[in-house]
């Protein structure tokens, strides 16, 4: 054996106890996070796919059932309240978008507009962030006082004759899809900002004197090395939006507003029919999976999975 081949051969023996040791440091520390994901995700997943397939106790009392493998009451879950599923959907979008058109100019100005003035930009945060000092419910409710018959803004659009005087605005789908979007709105402008504060302004610089416009200079340079915090505050939004019921219960709460989470709230907890809030929930969880995968490979940003 060469006096190489031999250094060779003692480099990785020696460097091999080193490398296993690594590797069971890495499992160490992984091992409290995935125990808690097992328990607190895993398990519960598992047990909500085994409930939607539970059947009635023939002769028991209601809310009794027993394990089955009836996948029947996908389909009758899905027959009676898709309505509400699609619903919930497209209220998710409308706030999402709503979301964006507004949060993107804010967490423009901060992140670019504002650099350099560090207190300037600290303040603007600060009021990004503000209403997550108070309730969601709180601000759920702040929000249907706002939008209430007698309140400033009904009566001034009653004035202007922009709203007949026989409609409102609570209990309306515009007033469902206005609480979405501003109680997710900073889930919105926050991933952005973190986005445009890594924005290099030598580049829109170069744009300028490259003889671009402001409109040229944004879609070529500002809004492409957005995306990953415009797909992340998207995807923020849109998430919790779907399965959301606080914002249609206490600001629409009728047939023409309800949301897949009024049915699965009122399924588990008020009809006692487990197996088709836990269908739903499982379709809800597959669909917004679903169109995650889809929208997060259509934007060109995989390495957000």
């Amino acid at each position: 054996m060469s006096i190489a081949a031999a250094l060779a051969g003692s480099t990785t023996s020696d460097s091999a106890p080193p490398r296993r040791a690594a590797q069971r440091a890495h499992l160490f520390l992984l091992g409290p996070g995935l125990l808690y994901l097992g328990l607190f995700f895993l398990v519960p997943v598992v047990a909500l796919l085994a409930t939607s397939l539970y059947v009635p106790i023939p002769g028991g009392d209601v809310g009794e059932y027993q394990p089955a493998f009836h996948w029947q009451n996908y389909l009758d879950a899905l027959a009676q309240f898709w309505p509400a599923v699609l619903r919930s959907f497209w209220f998710a979008f409308l706030a999402t978008v709503a979301a964006l058109l507004i949060g993107y100019p804010m967490a423009y100005a901060i992140a670019v507009r504002a650099r350099g003035r560090t207190l300037l930009q600290g303040l603007l945060l600060v009021l990004v962030v503000a209403p997550f000092f108070t309730s969601f419910i709180l601000r759920t409710v702040a929000w249907k006082q706002i939008l209430a018959d007698d309140a400033l803004v009904v009566t001034a659009l009653h004035w202007l004759r922009l709203l007949p005087a026989d409609e409102r605005l609570t209990a309306t789908p515009f007033a469902v899809v206005s609480g979405l979007t501003y109680n997710f709105l900073p889930f919105m402008v926050l991933p952005i900002f973190a986005a445009l504060g890594r924005l290099d302004a030598r580049l829109l610089e170069a744009g300028a004197d490259l003889y671009a416009s402001p409109v040229t200079t944004f879609r070529t340079i500002t809004w492409p090395l957005s995306m990953p915090g415009v797909v992340a505050g998207t995807l923020l939004t849109f998430i919790p939006a779907a399965g959301d019921y606080v914002n249609a219960s206490l600001l629409g709460n009728n047939t023409n507003t309800t949301m897949v989470g009024q049915v699965i709230d009122a399924r588990f907890f008020k009809v006692l029919d487990y197996p088709t809030a836990a269908s739903l929930s499982v379709v809800l969880m597959v669909a917004i999976l679903a169109l995650v995968g889809v929208y997060v490979r259509r934007s060109g940003t995989e390495d957000l999975l």
